[in-house]
């Protein structure tokens, strides 16, 4: 398992929050961001993960915000913008939060210090992105599915990585047990139900990418 990863690699990860969220629910299991982390750690040389996602504005309670604390507070470099509301041709009210310039400048600094980016996402739009990363030297792993019916990976970015690893085939090691109870914490140190509750609650589906 992911043996295209060398030991001496400075690693990158940039994860593409609502893309890998659907890719890993069409699978049918959730993350456990803290093993996640953990695996590419004891792969090569971790330098940063950075997460990303939008959020929206001005509600009482943001069922993405555990997360998105907790994911603050163990080692992940959170990158976060509101989202924008419009209303769609049908009169329909929509909400859209795209993340994928804020991944893409960060890509593009971050490559002279890394060997290695992993990219958790199958969006084809980032497929220029990395031809121009491997320009600079950089070996690209992109991490999505092709085991669901329709793939949720762009054919043109999974053949322009230099490795594609299948999602499915890392849930063995990094899918969250409903019984695990090593969830965030409020400030009185106990479990955050919010968090446990995440699953059910959080559906970015309601958030368009452009």
């Amino acid at each position: 398992m992911l043996s295209n990863i060398y030991k001496d690699e400075k690693l990158g990860l940039f994860i593409d929050g609502s893309n890998l969220y659907a890719a890993a629910r069409a699978l049918g299991f959730d993350i456990d961001y803290k093993k996640l982390l953990d695996l590419f750690a004891t792969k090569g040389h971790l330098i940063r993960a950075y997460y990303y996602t939008a959020l929206v504005e001005d509600q009482d309670y943001s069922p993405i915000r555990p997360l998105v604390d907790w994911l603050d507070y163990n080692g992940y470099t959170m990158v976060t913008k509101p989202t924008k509301e419009f209303t769609d041709a049908q009169g329909r009210r929509k909400i859209k939060g795209d993340m994928d310039i804020e991944l893409a400048i960060d890509v593009m600094e971050m490559a002279p210090h890394l060997d290695h980016v992993v990219l958790f996402s199958g969006d084809g739009d980032f497929r220029r992105l990395v031809d121009a990363i491997q320009r600079k030297g950089v070996r690209v792993s992109v991490v999505s599915t092709v085991r669901t019916q329709p793939s949720m990976v762009a054919d043109e970015l999974r053949r322009q990585a230099d490795y594609f690893i299948e999602l499915q085939d890392l849930g063995s090691e990094i899918a969250r047990q409903h019984s695990d109870r090593s969830f965030p914490r409020d400030d009185q140190g106990e479990v955050d139900d919010d968090y446990d509750d995440e699953d059910d609650d959080y559906n970015e589906a309601i958030i368009e990418r452009a």
